[in-house]
């Protein structure tokens, strides 16, 4: 039987299998014989205790999709907002069902009694126009090119990718002819839509893990630097989360009435003076992060001239200011907000003394995982921290094997089995011998 592998580094290795918890291949064992369970969780507690305590002038946590993914289900509120975050994934099997019946309805934010019926194509026939394509095995193992997307009635195959179908779509919106030129743009309005609602959800302590995430992290940094959050989600699980515990986020916006983008913002801290007997000492506010929303958000919302990007309340913004799965994310990096988030989070992996820490992030966005792999292998003094809920894939992507591949080039990499909303918080802030 296989071994499942909970935490790696180019020194020791912690696994389970049938035969028990091991190290380094090795069934470990105390006086009395082969440990338990309570007794591996603290080894791989106290890997990763030294991994993440070591002075660091610099820490920068990367927070991806699964980090606000609990148990997938999608399912929604009474407004139609999902309650909990989801995969891609299960986004994409959403969209097929509410295209099934060539009618969407698209809600008006500012008047909920207002409703547009629109007519939409399938999923499956949007996709044949569209021209998306994709490789599958057939039955004798050889692989194929095929445009057929459904396992069966209701099913999507596995190998179909929203980002590509997405993609495909907004190049050939572009050139439809008239006649399929409404119901094609109300299709990807309702795909959109559908996006939208699926990642408005709201903060809840009694099932995100979010504030306990920001609090361990919070202690790891020294108090004159900010620890530096980086994310990918449009969700406000983490400004929310910060509230509820009195924490002050800079998210690129200015302290206004009116909060506009100005990426400058990142740059400044919260000290005050205190006097003593002879001079005056300057002390830094604690439980302040830096919050780089790299794909944009829900509350941001873009001018009607398009000089200024706002900070609204979420729900009032009509058309916010997001990179929606795409492979046009790639170019769009390059505008603004975008450009200034992702210079400053490539500047940030590239300080001396840093702790990269990534939880949810799969690195199948090649964008952000070339940037980091690149940091890794010219700052000598890059330390990451490498979550997800799984760290030994049958068929890991092209950068995850460069990940491992860096690993065993002794590069300051490790692995940890560990999710959000699991147990992450409980291997980065709790003491090798509690519990």
């Amino acid at each position: 039987m296989g071994e499942d592998i909970f935490f790696e580094s180019n020194q020791n290795i912690y696994s389970k299998s049938s035969d028990g918890f091991k190290k380094d291949r090795v069934i470990v064992k105390n006086g009395e014989g082969p440990i338990n369970e309570n007794e591996f969780n603290n080894l791989i507690k106290s890997e990763v205790s030294n991994f993440v305590n070591q002075s660091f002038d610099n820490v920068v946590v990367l927070v991806g999709a699964g980090a606000s993914v609990t148990d997938n289900k999608f399912e929604l509120d009474d407004n139609g907002i999902g309650k909990t975050g989801v995969t891609v994934a299960k986004i994409a099997d959403e969209i097929l069902k509410e295209l099934q019946d060539e009618e969407y309805i698209l809600n008006n934010d500012k008047n909920p009694e207002k409703q547009e019926v629109l007519e939409v194509f399938k999923l499956e026939e949007i996709s044949k126009k569209s021209q998306y394509y994709f490789d599958e095995k057939d039955e004798t193992g050889n692989t194929v090119s095929t445009n057929e997307i459904l396992k069966d009635e209701q099913t999507l195959k596995s190998e179909f990718n929203l980002e590509t179908l997405l993609s495909n779509l907004f190049a050939y919106k572009k050139f439809v002819d008239k006649v399929n030129k409404n119901k094609v743009e109300n299709t990807i309005d309702a795909i959109l839509d559908i996006i939208k609602k699926a990642t408005s959800y709201d903060y809840d302590e009694n099932i995100f893990n979010h504030r306990g995430f920001l609090n361990v992290i919070s202690k790891l940094g020294k108090p004159e630097n900010k620890i530096n959050i980086v994310t990918t989600n449009y969700d406000t699980l983490l400004e929310d989360a910060a509230e509820s515990m009195k924490a002050t986020v800079f998210d690129g916006f200015s302290f206004s009435q009116t909060p506009q983008f100005d990426s400058t913002m990142f740059d400044w801290n919260l000290v005050k003076k205190v006097s003593s007997i002879k001079t005056q000492e300057i002390i830094f506010k604690q439980k302040v992060f830096n919050l780089l929303k790299i794909h944009g958000s829900l509350t941001w919302e873009r001018s009607q001239s398009g000089s200024n990007i706002s900070r609204k309340r979420k729900g009032s913004v009509k058309l916010p200011v997001m990179v929606f799965p795409s492979s046009d994310k790639y170019a769009k990096s390059y505008e603004e907000p975008y450009f200034d988030l992702f210079t400053k989070f490539q500047e940030l992996l590239k300080t001396p003394n840093t702790l990269f820490i990534t939880t949810g992030f799969s690195f199948s966005d090649n964008h952000i995982s070339k940037m980091i792999l690149s940091a890794i292998k010219t700052n000598d003094s890059l330390a990451s921290l490498i979550t997800d809920f799984t760290i030994d894939s049958e068929q890991p992507n092209e950068n995850w094997k460069e990940l491992v591949k860096a690993m065993h080039d002794h590069y300051q990499i490790a692995f940890l089995k560990a999710t959000m909303n699991d147990n992450l918080v409980d291997y980065l802030g709790a003491k090798p011998d509690e519990n």
